[in-house]
């Protein structure tokens, strides 16, 4: 056996290089760096929590539930909210109504008196 080369302790016919060697030294530094990238997606993976939507994804009552309150809770949301802009909306009109601007109060008069008594006529 030559100097830079020294035989394995598990038997391989494969020398191992001499690590005073510039090819070792080479390697050494590439599998550095490979562990690092390594260790660089592990990180990314766990900030994109792959493993909780792996779960999920085996998961599909579980993945049928969290859709259902979510689309539940959306649907609140938007009556809630479509609520609160149509009555501000009334609000505003009946504001201005009680102004009695000579065109503009007319018909926004007109306007409340039409949602007023079409609320008559269709309680919830």
């Amino acid at each position: 056996m030559s100097e830079k080369e020294q035989r394995p302790i598990d038997g391989n016919s494969e020398p191992v290089p001499d690590p005073r060697d510039g090819e070792a030294r080479e390697l050494t530094a590439s599998l550095r760096g490979v562990a690092e990238l390594m260790d660089r997606i592990s990180r990314d993976m766990q900030k994109a929590q792959l493993a909780e939507y792996i779960n999920l994804m085996n998961r599909p009552w579980q993945l049928i539930w969290r859709n259902f309150l979510s689309g539940l809770t959306r649907g609140i949301g938007i009556a809630l909210g479509f609520t609160f802009f149509a009555a501000t909306i009334v609000w505003v009109l009946q504001t201005l109504g009680k102004l009695n601007l000579p065109i503009v109060g007319d018909y926004i008069a007109d306007i409340v008196r039409i949602v007023q008594r079409q609320l008559q006529i269709n309680p919830y």
